[in-house]
């Protein structure tokens, strides 16, 4: 008997305050939970730090989420680095692949969003459900460092996130 193969969802994130880690958990969640509602055994989710994400772990995977903080109206160095060690290594390789995001922001969030739409549309990857940017609304330095939880329609957001990227991939 032949093991029916896979389908790999990559969630790729980068935290320095625990927002956009706990985006990519309830994404995690969130497709898993859409796999055991279609009843298919066959997706397998990598959540993946952004400094661990090597160009095999993209060409791996057949559908994309990442999660990242904006960081002075920019995705932040780690998650922007992710981007840059391996956009060329995987260029024409990804097209037509489903992707979602989601960012930990304060009270903008749309430059990192815009940034990553900008490189995903480079590498051809196609936008599975609108982005999510997951205000705080931080503003002073020490609310900015701060630890932060997510607010529950935030997690909702990112695990509709995770679960229609994950539906893509098992349709």
């Amino acid at each position: 008997m032949t093991e029916t193969p896979k389908r790999r969802l990559l969630i790729v994130w980068h935290s320095r305050t625990g927002a956009a880690r706990q985006l990519s958990e309830a994404a995690e969640a969130g497709a898993l939970a859409a796999a055991r509602e279609m009843n298919d055994e066959r997706l397998q989710v990598d959540r993946l730090e952004a400094d661990e994400v090597q160009p095999e772990h993209l060409l791996a995977a057949h559908g994309y989420v990442f999660c990242a903080p904006e960081n002075l109206a920019s995705l932040s160095g780690a998650m922007k680095e992710f981007f840059d060690r391996n956009y060329y290594p995987v260029l024409d390789q990804l097209a037509g692949r489903p992707y979602g995001l989601a960012i930990a922001a304060g009270t903008d969030g749309d430059n990192a969003r815009r940034q990553t739409e900008r490189i995903a549309t480079g590498w051809r990857l196609e936008l599975a459900i609108p982005a999510l940017i997951a205000m705080n609304g931080a503003q002073s330095p020490e609310e900015i460092l701060a630890p932060k939880t997510l607010a529950e329609e935030h997690r909702d957001k990112a695990a509709e996130i995770g679960g229609t990227v994950a539906a893509l991939l098992l349709l």
